[in-house]
């Protein structure tokens, strides 16, 4: 790599942490590297555009302006992946353009450097890959992810596109050979490098059929039957839910929410009011009264559904960083008939309320961020939900027993229970609770 590349690389931070943390993330890892030497000379025969899917906090895109793409269209699926990116496009851009400088003066024939240009791309669609003839992708830990880029990547892309695709060797699956030779005819793989390695596709196939994701299920548990009335003799019964590829859990309910359905006899009564007109979310008004419940973390939807049906008269919004856990609880959502309010923002912010509304939140909150153990996004959504939550409002939580997250709750929200445990989950709730001066002198 050069070293103007890799003066760009060395002033990105893992945002929004600093990268000082030991056990933290880091901003440029091994396979970001790899990808982009791999990535060098093909850009630098072809600089027009370069295509990067799944960068974590610029190191792909910047990496590649460095290097000499003129233009980079961007997808990432986490709202703080793409916030990642824009801060380190503003750190970076004296050393971005001191690159391309340098590179246009020492050229053969020295040239004035056109600006180079970044776009950040809301979904997966034809306005990210069309006419792409290289594209960077770090690899996801789901099969069912990468099934959905590489059918979309082989469908929209140029004929001649390179897929480009990086991991670390411990994540990564000879199935994940297998979903790539699904669309595409040549395959292969590079030798491993500081524990990295690459897949290479070409030659996309013409025969991809139909897009695999998302994908539609009937789910009739007796979990979700029970929290919404519902009886298994109904020939209705149950819920549909939709599911893109990226969406945690796909299709199903997973162990997590199942568990916290199960309590969903002791979630405070949020019935009384008439069902809300077929479509609030157009001009929903908050302030008429109605409770309101969120779904903290939404999935593919199915907690923001049953809210839906078990409180016909609360309004219901539901929220998650991911956008493809957005478009798949917009889906089942509007599968079931359920008038809410889906809202793409980390940790529950740009929620359409005022803090100190909500009646109820439900939260399932992620442990991993992708293949990593992490639990600073729960850290981040118990203090939402204290936020957002009135005085008198309920969280309800389930996480895995062995986290132990009872004390961040008291911290965050207020007095916590443990409703329900066993060897794998734990379902808590925790009462908010608005300290004042006469409640702190009062002890």
């Amino acid at each position: 790599m050069s070293p103007e590349a890799d003066a760009v690389l060395a002033e990105l931070l893992p945002y929004p942490e600093d990268g000082s943390r030991p056990d933290g993330p880091v901003a440029v890892d091994a396979t970001d590297r790899l990808l982009l030497d791999e990535a060098a000379p093909l850009i630098a025969s072809d600089p027009e555009r370069v295509v990067v899917i799944g960068d974590r906090f610029g190191a792909l895109s910047l990496g590649a302006l460095a290097l000499g793409a003129r233009h980079v269209d961007v997808y990432q699926d986490a709202i703080t992946a793409e916030a990642a990116l824009s801060d380190n496009s503003s750190r970076v851009s004296q050393a971005l353009w001191a690159a391309h400088r340098h590179r246009a003066e020492n050229a053969p024939v020295p040239y004035e450097p056109d600006p180079v240009g970044l776009t950040v791309h809301d979904d997966l669609g034809p306005g990210l890959l069309a006419g792409a003839r290289l594209v960077l992708l770090q690899l996801p830990t789901s099969l069912a992810e990468l099934t959905e880029i590489a059918e979309h990547v082989a469908r929209h892309a140029d004929p001649a596109v390179t897929l480009i695709a990086g991991g670390r060797v411990k994540h990564m699956t000879l199935a994940m050979n297998d979903v790539l030779r699904a669309s595409f005819g040549q395959v292969t793989a590079s030798r491993a490098r500081q524990k990295s390695r690459l897949l290479i596709a070409r030659e996309p196939r013409s025969d991809v059929g139909p897009p695999t994701y998302p994908v539609t299920a009937r789910l009739t548990d007796r979990e979700i039957l029970d929290a919404i009335g519902a009886s298994a003799e109904a020939p209705d019964a149950g819920l549909t839910v939709v599911a893109h590829g990226a969406a945690f859990a796909g299709a199903t309910l997973d162990g997590g929410t199942r568990f916290l359905l199960a309590q969903a006899h002791r979630w405070p009564d949020l019935s009384g009011a008439e069902p809300l007109p077929a479509d609030p979310a157009q001009s929903p008004d908050y302030a008429d009264g109605r409770p309101i419940a969120v779904d903290l973390g939404c999935g593919t939807g199915i907690l923001a559904t049953v809210l839906g049906l078990r409180f016909p008269g609360a309004h219901v919004i539901a929220t998650d960083r991911s956008t493809a856990a957005c478009a798949s609880t917009r889906a089942t959502l509007a599968a079931n008939g359920i008038p809410a309010a889906v809202v793409r923002g980390d940790a529950g912010d740009l929620l359409p309320v005022p803090d100190g509304w909500a009646d109820l939140v439900l939260l399932n909150p992620p442990f991993h961020d992708r293949a990593a153990v992490s639990t600073d996004a729960a850290h981040r959504m118990f203090v939402a939900a204290g936020q957002v939550l009135r005085d008198g409002g309920e969280l309800w939580t389930v996480f895995n027993t062995a986290l132990h997250y009872r004390r961040a709750l008291e911290r965050a929200v207020g007095p916590t229970e443990h409703v329900a445990q066993n060897p794998r989950f734990t379902v808590t709730r925790s009462l908010r609770k608005v300290l004042t001066d006469e409640s702190v002198a009062g002890g």
